[in-house]
């Protein structure tokens, strides 16, 4: 009789409801085992599940299952980053109020990652946008305020004049906001900062510690960070045409070596010493006006046309006396060092570009080792490497750190207006962190404004600062700024009308702690510091490596603020980090050139390659490249399609078996049916074995086929162990196809072997189990089925991984090469444990041995014990 086949979607559906019922994955913080926090990085409630949530959720799932049958007391919780701009855009646009979008888009994903068999426990679920847990957050910035960790100053913000809020840096495209289209201003606007900047050394040198992190995301942070050491040098300003009181401009730079290169100065368009002149010059005000409609990020001022302004102001060169112009110029940051740098075109890009576009002199002072001076030249592109010093009067000959030395000293002993020339100065790429929005939904940032008083925090006793329900959006701008009455409010000190603050907070700051919350999610503080102490820091983080420097560095600045303010007593919130690959898909387009979905085509294989069709008219479709799933270009695919049609189960083991982990792994409709396959055939040989082989009949000694059966099984069970713990997921899923195609192939050929054989059946059927157990942290509604088929009790979810049995994994025989006269010219197979004498007579009866002896004897052979036999002929 025909074995049925695997109803996926009757049995991930029962098996789902049997763990609900037994609260199998719900973790109690008491629990004595030994803990392990495993993390996937919580999802933006944008309303459907992509398949690279489920990517990302199964791996860290496999993570989760695995250490919990190996005997962990396993943490592995999910809420949603649920605070941001897409809510209040759909509010705008669909006329629903961002709570309702938001909550119902929760329910939908919940219901999606529940289908996936994720063990997840749910009782801890929360969302940022729950006002158990932004209360909990405004308790934090007011104990960061009151612990120095926070500041209010005026800053540089881009701000849309037609939506009326500031954007950040990436959403200004080409001067533009990336929704409105309008020119984006840069406005000075008051701000809240949390003080990352305080621990910058810190989070740098920190780096070095996180070994289990991917080098590429601690190099990432590096560079962020941006440590550099360098000179402050002052320069004089020649004659007396400088603004009032400015007699010197100070420059930061790490190329002090370059000094005789120098052949202009530039200042930030917002230096006080430009914005001095602007007054009085119009023209200069309008390049100042030009600048300002630019964004503020380094990467949009590092490949923008190098634009600047002669101001007519001259510098003094601390060494020739020569003086050189000052510009005000478009790439220069103010809040960088010192708002102003030296230029050397010869040795940098930006200043090289801009010395071709104004005609300034491009002289070299360094060139490589070796090379003639007279003959080299900078004309086309500047030498940024290292070498020697050139025109450089007493730096001539120099290697450059030398150089920079020597520099040093010099104009360390040089004063100017009665202080040091120049002095040594570490500088930081690092700014603080701007949290200020002026958005509605959000985290309301606890602070009321008093005209006598100024600014005042809210008292803790009277948290909550709640979000009003009754908001518009019918015109731009924070909806909080207009509210009639929310923002109006005595103030807590001297009791007169005040205003609340209408800012909220970077949705940044919801995601740096919540990993915390998570060990105690019903507390009444922000976290029962000493469960947060047990449970942290978080084992294995796992997320996409767009979040290797913001959201990632922010949760380091955020648990050591948390440190210093007594909710937690470490400062790494992450031991091992784990990036992995996105999800791909062929894209399609139509013959006139638009996107079409995969779900809208047909599929042709042929002898010439693959054909699309599109179903609706039978046009053929272009097979364009692979690329990530996007919605605008509709190569997409719905998990819950592929749940519904295939399974959970083959959506989880898909997406692990493809390709390694960190890499993009492309989803395919072939691929999906063959997973199936696969699964349909583990399911056919499990239910069509347990029902033939006979059972147990007292210990019967193992049989040598026996044994090479429980070899293969064994072999498998710690090669998928070891790929777990590595993350080598793949890896693991190939080990169990070798085992499946064993398992296979002895039911399918040697049937007649378990009535024969007393110890063949139960080694088969320890084999099964072996094969259930490694698939279950992978396919665990599968494996729960099977299981059951099998006749064994309780769940798989429940039982305890198996243990390796050691003797199984060692090889009876072993295989050495054979080297005569130095050169390998053979193998010899032998027994583990053969003598010397063996090994030499197995050795000498091979025919490329005889052939090199013609028959004469060796005159020595060397056996190296396991590893090498020398023949000497």
């Amino acid at each position: 009789m025909a074995t049925e086949r695997y109803n996926a979607r009757e049995a991930e559906a029962r098996w789902q409801a049997a763990w609900t019922k037994t609260k199998v994955f719900e973790t109690d913080n008491d629990d004595p085992r030994p803990k392990y926090y495993v993390l996937e990085m919580f999802p933006y409630p944008s309303g459907r599940i992509h398949m690279g949530h489920v990517r990302n959720y199964s791996m860290g799932d496999v993570v989760a299952r695995f250490k919990r049958a190996k005997g962990f007391n396993v943490l592995h919780p999910m809420g949603w980053d649920a605070f941001g701009m897409p809510a209040e855009n759909a509010a705008m646009q669909n006329k629903v109020h961002p709570k309702s979008w938001t909550y119902q888009n929760i329910a939908t994903m919940r219901g999606q990652l529940q289908s996936m068999g994720l063990s997840l426990d749910w009782s801890r679920e929360f969302a940022t946008c729950d006002l158990e847990y932004y209360t909990r957050q405004q308790r934090l910035f007011l104990d960061f305020l009151e612990a120095g960790l926070v500041t209010r100053r005026q800053s540089k913000v881009n701000w849309d004049p037609v939506d009326m809020t500031v954007l950040a840096n990436e959403q200004v495209i080409d001067g533009r906001g990336w929704r409105s289209g309008a020119l984006v201003e840069q406005r000075e606007l008051t701000q809240w900062f949390l003080k990352i900047t305080d621990y910058a050394e810190d989070l740098l040198t920190a780096l070095d510690g996180l070994d289990r992190w991917p080098e590429k995301v601690r190099t990432m942070q590096k560079n962020w960070i941006g440590r550099s050491e360098g000179l402050r040098i002052r320069f004089e300003i020649a004659g007396n045409h400088a603004p009032a009181g400015q007699r010197t401009v100070e420059v930061f730079t790490t190329r002090p070596d370059t000094l005789y290169g120098m052949s202009f100065l530039a200042l930030s368009p917002d230096h006080p010493v430009v914005k001095a002149l602007a007054a009085d010059n119009p023209d200069l005000a309008a390049f100042v006006d030009e600048c300002h409609r630019m964004g503020t990020s380094v990467a949009v001022l590092e490949t923008a046309e190098k634009k600047g302004f002669d101001t007519g102001l001259k510098v003094v060169h601390p060494f020739t006396g020569e003086t050189f112009p000052v510009y005000a110029a478009n790439f220069v940051l103010m809040d960088y060092g010192t708002g102003a740098l030296f230029g050397c075109p010869a040795h940098d890009q930006r200043d090289h570009e801009f010395a071709s576009r104004y005609g300034l002199a491009i002289r070299p002072v360094v060139v490589p080792d070796g090379v003639d001076p007279a003959a080299f030249s900078v004309a086309d592109a500047p030498f940024l490497d290292d070498g020697r010093l050139v025109n450089s009067d007493f730096l001539d000959g120099l290697s450059v750190p030398d150089a920079k030395e020597a520099v040093a000293r010099r104009l360390e002993s040089v004063t100017l207006d009665g202080a040091p020339a120049a002095t040594r100065q570490v500088n930081y790429r690092l700014r603080d962190w701007g949290i200020s929005r002026q958005r509605y939904w959000g985290c309301p940032i606890p602070i009321i404004h008093c005209d006598d008083c100024g600014v005042v925090p809210v008292p803790k006793a009277d948290l909550p600062v709640a979000l009003p329900d009754d908001v518009e959006f019918d015109r731009p701008g924070n909806p909080l700024d207009r509210h009639p009455t929310w923002r109006l409010v005595d103030c807590p000190r001297c009791g007169k009308p005040a205003r609340r603050e209408t800012d909220t907070m970077d949705t940044f700051v919801d995601s740096s702690w919540y990993f915390a919350r998570f060990t105690a999610p019903d507390a009444d503080d922000p976290t029962i510091p000493a469960v947060a102490d047990a449970w942290l820091p978080v084992d294995q983080y796992i997320g996409g490596i767009e979040h290797a420097i913001l959201h990632l560095l922010y949760s380091r600045f955020f648990t050591r603020a948390m440190k210093a303010t007594g909710h937690v007593s470490l400062e790494e919130p992450f031991r091992g980090l784990f990036t992995q690959g996105m999800v791909v898909h062929e894209t399609y387009k139509a013959p006139d050139g638009s996107w079409i979905s995969p779900a809208e085509l047909r599929i042709e294989e042929t002898e010439g390659g693959r054909r699309a069709f599109r179903l609706s008219d039978g046009a053929e479709v272009t097979i364009g490249s692979v690329e990530k799933m996007s919605k605008s270009k509709k190569n997409t695919v719905d998990p819950t399609d592929i749940i519904e049609s295939y399974g959970a189960d083959t959506a989880r083991w898909f997406v692990l078996s493809d390709s390694p982990p960190e890499r993009d792994v492309e989803w395919t409709d072939a691929g999906a049916q063959g997973t199936n396959r696969f699964l349909q055939r583990v399911w056919r040989l499990v239910t069509e074995a347990a029902a033939v082989i006979p059972p147990a009949a007292g210990a019967a000694p193992r049989s040598p086929e026996a044994t090479a059966l429980l070899k293969a099984a064994h072999k498998a069970l710690a090669a998928v162990e070891e790929s777990i713990e590595g993350l080598r997921f793949n890896v693991a899923l190939a080990k169990i196809y070798e085992l499946v195609n064993v398992l296979g192939s002895t039911f399918a050929n040697d049937k007649a072997r378990f009535q024969a054989d007393p110890s063949f059946g139960p080694a088969f059927r320890e084999a099964l189990g072996i094969l259930v157990q490694v698939m279950a942290p992978m396919t665990p509604h599968l494996a729960e089925e099977c299981w059951s088929a099998l006749g064994r009790d309780g769940l798989v979810a429940l039982t305890p991984w198996p243990a390796v049995e050691p003797a199984l994994l060692v090889e009876d025989e072993v295989t050495l090469p054979v080297q005569i006269n130095g050169k390998k010219r053979a193998d010899v197979t032998v027994p583990r444990d053969a003598d010397a004498a063996a090994v030499e007579a197995a050795v000498l009866a091979l025919d490329a041995v005889v052939k090199a002896l013609e028959g004469k004897p060796p005159r020595k052979v060397i056996v190296v014990a396991q590893r090498i036999v020398n023949v000497v002929a």
